[in-house]
């Protein structure tokens, strides 16, 4: 970046600040003024208002996740990791459940499982991707509230809202998120089954 002072014609007392960071460049047109601390402090806060959008833009754009491309045997797959309990693999596609900002995970599970009411501190969106999930919203686990997805299905899980599982079959769901996500049971003696 950098910055150039010139004068204006005519003889005027104003003054022209650009400032060029690669092929951009910003003019500022400003009135001049006798005391040479007062136009250094008001160059600096230009190059203030200039170069710290520029420098978050460029923390931003270090952030930006890699393009990706996973076919079903690249993915890696984790027991009692995130929010894998016993019984369960998770596998992290994007992002980490268990830290701040976005991420998508999947999850399989055996038939016979069963998840007692829990909920998660941040809203949810979960795609079913094979088997038939049943599912249920509830302080209390309810059987005859349970409503059968099949693979295709998508249902949301907002956040704090109690809700309940049970697989009768093996079943893959994939799950978006904006972390830190958890599972709280809504009776701390309840686990999965």
């Amino acid at each position: 970046m950098r910055a150039v002072w010139r004068g204006v014609p005519s003889g005027t007392r104003a003054r022209v600040l650009d400032i060029r960071k690669g092929n951009a460049m910003r003019t500022f047109l400003l009135a001049a003024s006798a005391d040479p601390s007062r136009r250094l402090a008001l160059a600096a806060a230009l190059l203030g208002c200039v170069a710290l959008p520029a420098a978050v833009g460029g923390l931003h754009a270090q952030t930006k996740p890699e393009p990706m491309a996973l076919t079903p045997s690249e993915v890696k797959w984790e027991t009692q990791s995130g929010l894998a309990l016993a019984g369960m693999e998770q596998a992290k596609l994007v992002g980490d459940p268990t830290k701040p900002g976005p991420y998508t995970i999947r999850l399989k599970f055996p038939a016979g499982y069963k998840l007692a009411p829990h909920m998660h501190p941040d809203s949810r969106e979960v795609t079913i991707l094979s088997g038939t999930w049943y599912t249920g919203y509830g302080e209390k686990f309810d059987e005859g509230a349970l409503k059968a997805l099949p693979a295709g299905s998508f249902y949301t899980e907002p956040a704090n809202l109690p809700h309940f599982v049970e697989v009768r079959e093996p079943v893959l769901i994939q799950v978006s998120g904006t972390g830190p996500s958890g599972r709280m049971f809504v009776d701390a003696q309840d686990k999965s089954k």
